[in-house]
């Protein structure tokens, strides 16, 4: 595989990892780094999968489990994985309209297809993988291109709501993204669900990765309504509760998170949470903010239940 073969990830995704790959890699267990293995790896927050697709890249994964609470994005890597040619090809066809449109044009091809893909999703059998679920793949990965910030929110209808973005050439189909990132997936299993729905799958030296959306640390930084549900902090609480029964399974646990103390130092909410595990603070650049000076690098959390890295 040559360089710019390596899986990354099809979707942009608020919040996306790519930029902790360093930090975490640091951090996987000794003998992750030692041998170069990953017997069994699950992924109860996949999201944009940055860190599944760096692990496909470089380890050997002998199993993995992908999962995720949005529905959307389990039928975006069902299709990327199983029918990656007819998913650039219905992606060409929007491409193909969108591109050549001058502005007012392409508000109305973009406005459109949110229509389709909110009105599709009344009937959409979200159980049975089949030819209907490339069209909704690829009106998810036309709106994440073409929408503002690639961002993926949802009004409490359920709804796609995001508007319309200013790029003047959107990179709407990536053939060698979406064919890597298909490869990649062949070796793993792909769910839908509460991330407690990994429990059954997680065993003594299993690798686990945590996403959760993160605690807002500000009443304008929430962007983490991504399924039809907020993650709450009651949720964050049950995740912690989730991380304390996986360590006693003998689990491999990495978690990251927002810090509080970036704006308020007294915020003890994860050192009380993973009072016993090891936690670790990096540097991430963050563009998610209604307001410019509060954009930049802040610091994230990185949390560990074994010394290493």
């Amino acid at each position: 595989m040559t360089l710019f073969d390596y899986p990354k990830p099809f979707l942009k995704w608020a919040g996306g990892k790519s930029q902790l790959i360093p930090e975490i890699a640091k951090r996987l267990p000794e003998e992750v780094k030692r041998t170069g293995l990953i017997k069994n790896y699950i992924e109860p927050f996949i999201g944009g999968g940055a860190i599944y697709f760096h692990l496909a890249s470089n380890f050997e994964i002998v199993e993995a489990t992908l999962l995720d609470i949005n529905r959307e994005l389990v039928v975006g890597y069902h299709v990327v994985k199983y029918e990656p040619m007819r998913l650039i090809a219905s992606l060409k066809e929007l491409e193909n309209d969108y591109l050549p449109a001058d502005t007012e044009k392409r508000k109305e091809i973009y406005y459109s297809v949110r229509a389709s893909y909110n009105k599709q999703m009344r009937s959409f059998d979200y159980e049975k993988f089949n030819l209907d679920w490339i069209l909704r793949a690829a009106y998810l990965v036309f709106l994440n291109k073409t929408c503002f910030n690639g961002l993926f929110r949802l009004n409490n209808s359920g709804e796609f709501n995001v508007p319309i973005g200013r790029y003047k050439t959107p990179n709407i189909v990536n053939e060698v993204k979406l064919l890597s990132a298909s490869e990649a997936l062949q070796k793993a299993n792909i769910l839908h669900g509460d991330f407690e729905k990994a429990e059954k799958l997680i065993t003594k030296n299993t690798l686990v990765y945590y996403d959760p959306p993160y605690r807002p640390i500000s009443k304008t930084a929430s962007f983490n309504k991504y399924s039809k549900d907020d993650f709450t902090d009651v949720d964050q609480r049950r995740l912690a509760e989730f991380y304390r029964k996986m360590d006693k399974k003998g689990a491999f646990q990495i978690l990251s998170n927002s810090d509080p103390k970036n704006e308020n130092p007294k915020d003890n909410f994860f050192e009380e949470l993973y009072s016993k595990y090891k936690i670790g603070r990096v540097k991430a650049s963050r563009m998610i903010n209604c307001k410019g000076e509060k954009r930049g690098s802040i610091n994230e959390l990185i949390i560990t239940n074994y010394y290493g890295g």
